[in-house]
């Protein structure tokens, strides 16, 4: 293996001092003349020197890196949470370094040891399984400021939150308008703190409206397509006419699986998904769903981690975002 260029090949190169290359590589290049600077800069062109980050944030300490720690990258909600905060990310100078824990509590403890290992200067916790023993004895000790976002319970730090309590209202006050009495909701088997939220916000709609709430409409299952497809055979077993899945994954898998059972949206079941990720727009047919704004959600968690980075005296935060209904084709009036 052939060694990295160095700052010392480049200033042998240009014929110029090391720190010449240095200062003209790092924003002081008003220092030298013009052809000290075109020297310099034709011979990093010609070498395909990249310089060592982390020798130059030391010496600038202008970029910042900031983790992010999600429990299932593939999830549309997550990435499309982590395209918004790398979009800012770069815009301010920052390096994000994203790690998907698939829902691997040992994993996710491992992902924040690393995290710390490599001196980061904040952590967006968005999983679950991170708790407060953590939290005390690997983030508050090493000072390093984090952000959680509502899927994790700890009460203990910023949090940037979406509505979910009043998501799952949503979803039971559309359904029961159009006449459905008898609303399912599929439920993840090992629900986080956000998802109880919604839970809790199924029921007290239920009794809003004057249903009542019944053991048996609620069928837990896996967060995952496969799971929506395999709740598909228990949701035929009850006498609903409605449905509200966790998320939209659910949704998507219960479609398929209702398929396969010779059943059909919205003629058959009425179904509202929970995020409105992109994949909406496009079942047949589209999904109604509770619209979840998570490019607000990663630019403000982003923002935020960054206030408390530049100042971590400032008083502890917690904002809640709200969401709404998004209207489409997969629920219809009950004839």
């Amino acid at each position: 293996m052939t060694n990295r260029v160095t700052i010392r090949d480049v200033a042998r190169y240009a014929d110029v001092s090391m720190s010449t290359v240095s200062q003209i590589l790092n924003g002081k290049a008003n220092r030298f003349s013009n052809d000290t600077r075109q020297k310099v800069l034709y011979a990093r062109d010609a070498l395909g020197y990249v310089p060592d980050f982390n020798a130059r944030n030391l010496i600038t300490n202008s970029v910042k890196t900031i983790g992010v720690i999600v429990p299932d990258i593939g999830n549309p909600f997550f990435s499309t949470f982590i395209k918004s905060i790398e979009f800012l990310a770069m815009e301010q100078n920052c390096i994000s370094l994203i790690l998907s824990s698939n829902d691997n509590q040992e994993l996710e403890r491992k992902h924040l040891e690393q995290l710390i290992n490599r001196s980061i200067d904040g952590i967006i916790i968005a999983s679950p399984s991170i708790g407060q023993a953590e939290i005390d004895n690997q983030l508050k000790k090493n000072r390093i400021p984090y952000l959680l976002i509502d899927q994790n319970p700890i009460a203990d730090g910023d949090r940037v939150m979406t509505d979910d309590f009043n998501g799952a209202e949503l979803a039971v006050n559309h359904l029961a308008q159009l006449g459905h009495r008898k609303i399912a909701m599929i439920m993840a088997k090992k629900p986080s703190d956000n998802l109880k939220r919604r839970f809790f916000g199924y029921k007290h709609a239920l009794n809003s409206n004057g249903l009542e709430f019944d053991e048996k409409l609620v069928i837990s299952t896996e967060m995952s397509k496969i799971g929506g497809m395999n709740a598909a055979n228990k949701l035929i077993q009850t006498d609903a006419t409605a449905v509200l899945t966790v998320n939209d994954e659910v949704a998507i898998g219960l479609y398929h699986g209702l398929n396969l059972l010779g059943k059909s949206v919205p003629d058959d079941y009425s179904v509202v998904g929970y995020d409105n990720i992109d994949l909406d727009e496009y079942l047949a047919p589209p999904l109604t769903s509770i619209s979840q704004p998570i490019h607000e959600l990663g630019a403000t968690v982003f923002k935020k981690l960054i206030e408390r980075i530049k100042n971590p005296d400032l008083p502890q935060t917690e904002i809640m975002l709200p969401v709404k209904l998004v209207k489409r084709n997969s629920t219809k009036k009950l004839s």
